[in-house]
């Protein structure tokens, strides 16, 4: 395992230089003048204005030697400064990550705890018809457009029946908490702010349910499969027979087995999570990295652009390389 993983870190600057190449090169293959956001439409059309940014910004220099300088500075920890807000990239995207963290780690925490106790559920009422009705709201749950779910439920709970929260992190007129880790939920407990913490979970709680639909669906589904065929196997039938009870059985092996495939979902979910944050965020006026990627794309803000992606492929990566890990830990199986 040791010489698994010290080979897979050692791949991983490989795979992000190729992230960021084929980023960096696509994003200029459109025919769009960045221009516009750079300076204004209201000074395209004086020369000197358009001469003077074209040159400090490089866009008169031919595509590849603009992609050696970047790759150049992005040796020397340099992502470039944003076109659209003139601040450095890097310190856009880590004012921004915390909250799309915070976003996906709890989308993920309902997703797999949920879903994991639903799928048990399923599995335990085979045939009747609650498991019809899980499977049915796993099936839906996995099928509808994340966007069109966002959009209803804020038109039902917020707009209609008025008993959830609008868009935003906060209340307006509510100040954030001290920043600590720039999680709004844990900063505030941090701070001893019982109703701040309580403001920010009440804002987290439908962008976040929204965006675990599609997780929670699958791991239902995953979950229910993998308790009844495991349900099924020679070292259950031997537990029953040496007197053990059904639900002894079930939460001593059969969930501790049924769970494992579970691990590499929530590895994959991750990045996903992170970087599929963009029409959540979006709807919900989230203020995270997913609204940042898409104001950039709109104005072709190609640093921040190819920031993002490098900061999306870095966390794929490390998510996936946790989660072989973790499989190989829970399962010693993985290790032969």
């Amino acid at each position: 395992m040791f010489r698994y993983t010290l080979k897979r870190l050692a791949m991983m600057p490989l795979l992000l230089w190729g992230i960021v190449t084929i980023a960096f090169f696509l994003s200029h293959s459109i025919s769009n003048n960045p221009l516009a956001s750079i300076v204004g439409t209201r000074n395209l059309g004086n020369p000197e204005i358009v001469k003077a940014a074209t040159e400090k910004w490089g866009l008169d220099k031919s595509l590849f030697h603009q992609y050696l300088v970047y790759v150049g500075n992005l040796l020397h920890g340099d992502m470039g400064t944003s076109f659209r807000t003139q601040e450095p990239v890097s310190h856009d995207l880590t004012s921004r990550l915390p909250a799309t963290v915070e976003l996906a780690l709890f989308a993920l925490l309902i997703g797999v705890l949920l879903g994991t106790l639903l799928g048990v559920l399923a599995a335990r009422n085979n045939g009747r018809i609650i498991d019809g009705a899980l499977r049915t709201f796993a099936l839906v749950g996995s099928s509808l457009p994340v966007f069109w779910v966002a959009l209803t439920f804020l038109f039902l709970f917020y707009a209609t029946l008025g008993i959830a929260p609008g868009p935003g992190r906060l209340s307006p007129r509510v100040d954030p908490p001290a920043h600590v880790t720039g999680l709004y939920t844990l900063d505030s407990l941090l701070a001893g702010n019982g109703p701040l913490f309580m403001d920010a979970l009440k804002h987290l709680i439908m962008p976040a349910l929204v965006m675990s639909l599609p997780l929670l669906g699958t791991v239902i589904r995953m979950v229910r499969a993998q308790v009844l065929e495991e349900e099924n196997s020679d070292y259950v039938r031997t537990a029953r027979a040496k007197g053990m009870t059904a639900s002894q059985v079930m939460n001593r092996h059969v969930v501790k087995n049924a769970i494992t495939p579970v691990v590499t979902l929530v590895g994959i979910s991750v990045g996903m999570l992170i970087m599929g944050a963009v029409l959540v965020e979006t709807v919900f006026s989230w203020n995270g990295i997913g609204t940042y990627a898409v104001d950039s794309s709109r104005s072709l803000d190609f640093p921040a652009i190819t920031g993002v992606c490098l900061v999306g492929g870095a966390i794929f990566l490390f998510s996936n390389l946790i989660t072989d890990i973790t499989y190989a830990v829970i399962d010693p199986r993985v290790r032969l």
